[in-house]
């Protein structure tokens, strides 16, 4: 009896299978959400590094620990403000790329 071969596939293959292909909305959706997941993980790591509760951090920024726990755990609701405030408090850099028509944006 011959071994049959499994197929394999990547990661883009599933995800245009699963989700959608690149560019609808239902792609866009989760592409988004997964970046807010990442940016919201970041601010609690960057959170504990310098040794701050979620309370200490919404002090800094002007905001309820509610907010910074919500930001945290997803971030998709938090304004460009408020998550700029959150890394200055935190004495941390952040970068934003914008990217038109695969030209990089250079901001003045």
């Amino acid at each position: 009896m011959a071994a049959k071969e499994i197929k394999t596939y990547s990661l883009t293959e599933m995800k245009d299978q699963y989700i959608g292909q690149l560019g609808s909305a239902d792609r866009d959706e989760y592409e988004y959400e997964l970046r807010m997941d990442v940016l919201g993980k970041m601010i609690k790591s960057a959170r504990q590094e310098r040794k701050l509760t979620q309370e200490e951090l919404g002090k800094l920024v002007g905001v309820q620990k509610a907010q910074i726990s919500k930001l945290e755990s997803s971030a998709n609701s938090a304004s460009i403000d408020t998550v700029l405030k959150v890394f200055k408090a935190l004495k941390a850099e952040i970068n934003f790329n914008v990217r038109i028509e695969d030209k990089l944006v250079k901001l003045a």
